[in-house]
């Protein structure tokens, strides 16, 4: 049997998780010339290239002094927390990465409890050394203070350090530059244990899933327990107590960065099964003689929801592919067997689903996913989910840490405490104040374009999940009213240049509007019904000077995540392969009126 080592990288967003992987795989030589071709290899989707965050973990593989390390790169978003937990069971130990001028930030907390939980050995890499204002030795005593809180064992505060930047490439014990990134390597055989054998019969549990058009499903675990061969039988324990009997009829095991084909995987290697289609994430492949399932994955509870409907807009079927409600389920529903963090439920409503996630990064990707494999729908506002604790409505609250200018400091915690965030510490790094709020999730929902504005883009925000506690109140929402289109047809640049005093305009002339859209913000509270699609009265009389059309300020460009920040409750957001439209719930402005009218009686 090879040498194994299986170690999980986690850190927060742009700590360089994936830059260290680069280095790792260039440091062993292993170059793209020699990987297999076809269906299994894996590679970056677009949405990760284009936001430069990891949202699937990957298994890469590379081979060092005539040892395996499988190598998995984690999602540092608390919101792909459902993504970390099932990976971290196929590691034995875990390499935290941390920024030498952040230091430990919240999402990083949130992972390595899971790993410190799970018993991992961990590794502790100060990045970013080469940068300015760095603070390596301050950075490692936050990390050890971290580790104090989250209850690490005594082996895991004796962890070890290495300090160096995966940019520049080298690592090394101390502040010493080197000129290679093998130390860290050195540091896995020495520090990482090999994988824990227990004498037995087959033990696997699902923890990934990969799809191949050719293959099919494919059941991606570690062997924790036993072997498993090529066109063996064995059974899949389900979660109901079932055991289906099924014949493995490929067996891949990580190599590179794609996948090699074997005739037997041994216990302590991550390998892939092809050969059955009805498993979900969770499930163990066990022996059919002496059937021993392993327990469950336990995944953090949903915090946010948001309902998932067909689009109802008048512009319904022009652009996507996928547009009835039986498409919309069937994708929900496959979602589900992959993103375990995501709940969905059947309203009273047949076209209208209630999707549960982590909040609005894990929603607006799955929804950004969807409108790119050519789907419509409209999606209503965020909603935070509230509990009943011994009788008291709870709701979620987040840790919300913020490091801005010190001559903005006051702008974000006025900001913060009118969402009803408590400052509970502010201290100064370098030219920085740290401040940390404890904050309901609710108050979050619109708070970072807002801080964003307030801070001339300097503010950097990261927030994760505390716990439940009381429900705190009402919460101000959006100051400003919204501009609702009163026609349908081209918005006009005689339109809008004459209603550039109302507000700021979310559309271009040409651009095509409906009766209900939302084109644009008022400058003060309340909404306002617009004509913009009125042309120029094209007569005979012409006064003197020119027309003004030139004078129209660029639209206000948004993204789906601020969209989705950005509507209240009467109002939702249509979704299609080429546009993000906000609109009214209720189109026409009698509509509105009468179910206002309603809604008072």
């Amino acid at each position: 049997m090879q040498h194994i080592r299986n170690i999980a990288i986690i850190a927060h967003v742009d700590h360089g998780k994936t830059t260290l992987v680069d280095k790792i795989i260039h440091a062993t030589h292993l170059f793209r010339e020699n990987q297999e071709s076809g269906e299994l290899i894996m590679d970056n989707n677009d949405l990760e290239r284009e936001r430069g965050i990891t949202i699937l973990s990957k298994n890469i593989s590379v081979t060092y002094k005539d040892t395996k390390i499988n190598v998995i790169d984690t999602p540092g978003h608390a919101d792909f927390g459902g993504e970390v937990e099932r990976v971290l069971k196929m590691a034995d130990g875990v390499l935290l990465l941390v920024d030498a001028f952040e230091g430990p930030m919240p999402q990083t907390r949130f992972v390595l409890h899971k790993a410190l939980e799970l018993g991992l050995k961990p590794i502790v890499v100060i990045n970013k050394v080469d940068k300015p204002n760095c603070r390596p030795e301050e950075v490692h005593d936050q990390v050890f203070d971290l580790f104090f809180n989250l209850d690490a064992t005594e082996e895991q505060l004796d962890f070890p350090t290495f300090y160096g930047s995966s940019k520049q490439g080298w690592f090394n014990t101390s502040l010493e530059q080197t000129d290679s990134i093998l130390p860290i390597l050195d540091g896995i055989l020495q520090y990482v244990p090999e994988p824990k054998v227990e004498e037995g019969t087959l033990q696997m549990q699902v923890t990934s899933l990969d799809y191949s058009s050719f293959l099919g499903r494919i059941a991606v675990g570690k062997v924790t327990r036993g072997s498993v061969k090529e066109s063996q039988w064995i059974g899949l324990a389900q979660e109901d107590g079932k055991i289906i009997k099924g014949k493995v009829k490929e067996l891949y095991i990580f190599e590179g960065l794609g996948k090699k084909k074997v005739s037997e995987v041994f216990a302590g290697d991550i390998c892939a099964i092809v050969g059955f289609d009805d498993f979900q994430i969770g499930d163990t492949f066990v022996d059919l003689e002496n059937p021993e399932p392993l327990p469950r994955l336990s995944i953090d509870e949903p915090t946010l929801n948001m309902t998932f409907s067909i689009n109802n807009s008048p512009f319904f079927g022009k652009d996507g592919k996928y547009v009835t409600s039986n498409h919309l389920k069937e994708r929900l529903e496959k979602e589900l067997e992959k993103n375990l963090a995501l709940r969905v439920e059947q309203t009273d409503d047949a076209n209208t689903f209630l999707v549960f996630g982590r909040g609005i990064l894990h929603l607006s990707i799955l929804i950004e996913t969807m409108r790119r494999e050519g789907y419509e729908m409209t999606i209503g506002q965020p909603q935070v989910i509230l509990r009943n604790i011994n009788g008291e409505q709870c709701e979620p609250y987040e840790s919300l840490v913020v490091d801005v200018p010190e001559e903005y400091a006051s702008r974000v915690i006025d900001l913060a405490t009118q969402r009803k965030g408590d400052l509970h510490i502010m201290e100064t790094k370098g030219e920085m104040q740290h401040l940390e709020f404890e904050i309901p999730s609710r108050g979050l929902i619109g708070l970072r374009s807002q801080m964003l504005t307030a801070t001339a883009g300097e503010a950097i925000m990261a927030h994760r999940f505390s716990e439940y506690k009381p429900f705190k109140g009402q919460i101000p929402g959006r100051n400003n009213g919204v501009l609702v289109s009163k026609n349908q047809g081209s918005a006009t640049a005689y339109s809008i240049e004459k209603l550039q005093d109302r507000g700021r305009f979310f559309v271009d002339p040409g651009e095509e509007v409906y009766t209900g859209m939302i084109v644009g913000e008022q400058n003060k509270p309340g909404d306002l019904v617009v004509n913009i699609v009125e042309g120029k009265q094209l007569n005979n009389m012409r006064a003197a000077g020119k027309d003004k059309d030139g004078n129209i300020a660029p639209k206000i460009l948004m993204t789906l995540e601020e969209c989705m920040e950005y509507i209240q409750q009467d109002e939702c957001i249509e979704v299609t392969p080429n546009f993000i439209r906000m609109r009214k719930k209720i189109l026409t402005e009698e509509e509105r009126k009468r179910a206002e009218r309603m809604a008072k009686s």
